[in-house]
C-alpha cells in the first residue's frame, strides 16, 4: 500500500497548492486556464481511446455501463454529496464562475484512476512489493493536482479518497485479480475510460452538459467482455 499511499498524499499536496494559487487568480485568467485544461484533458482523452483494439467491446460497455450508472444515478448522489460538502466549506465566489465541488472531485477522480499506470503500477505494488511505477504517477498527479486545483477548486482534493479506494483495492487484491487483468484488458479498460474523459473535456469547455459520473461502470464492464470476445 506504499506506493497508493504515496501516491494520495501526493494529490493532496498539490491540491493544497493548487488551492493557494486559486486565490491570485483573476477572473478572466481563470476562465482562460480553465478552458486551456479542457483542451489538454481532451488530447488525453483522445490518446487513451487509442489503445482499444475491439469497438464492439467500446460500444457494449458503455451503453451496459451507462444503464447501470442511470439505474444507480451516480451523477446525482455525487452531485449531492458535492453539495453537502459546499455547505461545509463555503467558499467566497465573488463574481468568478468556478465549477462546484462535485464537478472538480468528477474531472480529477477521473484523470487519477483511468489509466494502465494506476492499474499497473498497483498490481506491481501488491505482487511484488515494486513501487516504482505509483511513485512516478505520483509526480505526476502531484504536479496536475496543482493546476487543475488552481481552475477547479477544493474538489480535486476530495478525488485523493477515491483514488485510495480504487487503487489500494487493486494493490490488496491484486493475488486474486491478476489473471483477469491482462494488458488487453488493461488496454480495453484504458479506451473506454479515454472516452468517458473526452465527454469530461466537452463539458469542461461548455460545450456539453454530460452526466459524464453514469458513464463510470462502464470502464469496468471490458473485464468481463474480455472473457468471451
Amino acid at each position: 500500500m506504499l506506493g497508493t499511499m504515496v501516491n494520495t498524499g501526493a494529490v493532496i499536496l498539490g491540491g493544497l497548492l493548487g488551492l493557494l494559487l486559486k486565490k491570485g487568480l483573476p477572473e478572466k485568467m481563470a476562465d482562460t486556464l480553465m478552458k486551456g485544461l479542457g483542451l489538454c484533458t481532451l488530447f488525453l482523452g483522445i490518446s487513451g481511446s487509442l489503445k482499444g483494439e475491439n469497438s464492439l467491446i467500446l460500444i457494449i460497455s458503455m451503453v451496459a455501463g451507462t444503464i447501470l450508472g442511470e439505474l444507480l444515478d451516480l451523477e446525482g448522489k455525487v452531485n449531492g454529496l458535492g453539495i453537502w460538502v459546499e455547505k461545509r466549506f463555503q467558499r467566497k465566489e465573488g463574481q468568478e464562475k468556478q465549477m462546484s465541488i462535485a464537478q472538480g472531485f468528477v474531472t480529477a477522480s477521473l484523470l487519477f484512476c483511468v489509466g494502465a499506470m494506476a492499474i499497473v503500477g498497483s498490481l506491481q505494488s501488491g505482487l511484488q512489493g515494486n513501487h516504482e511505477m505509483l511513485f512516478n504517477k505520483s509526480m505526476l498527479d502531484f504536479v496536475a493536482a496543482i493546476i487543475f486545483a488552481s481552475s477547479l477548486g477544493v474538489g480535486v482534493i476530495f478525488s485523493a479518497a477515491l483514488l485510495l479506494l480504487y487503487q489500494g483495492s487493486i494493490t490488496l487484491l491484486a493475488q486474486w485479480i491478476t489473471p483477469f487483468l491482462t494488458d488487453r484488458v488493461i488496454g480495453e479498460m484504458t479506451c473506454v475510460g479515454s472516452v468517458i474523459i473526452i465527454g469530461l473535456a466537452l463539458n469542461m469547455l461548455g460545450i456539453t452538459k454530460l452526466r459524464v459520473m453514469n458513464y463510470v461502470p462502464a470502464i469496468f464492464i471490458p473485464i468481463l467482455l474480455c472473457l468471451f470476445m
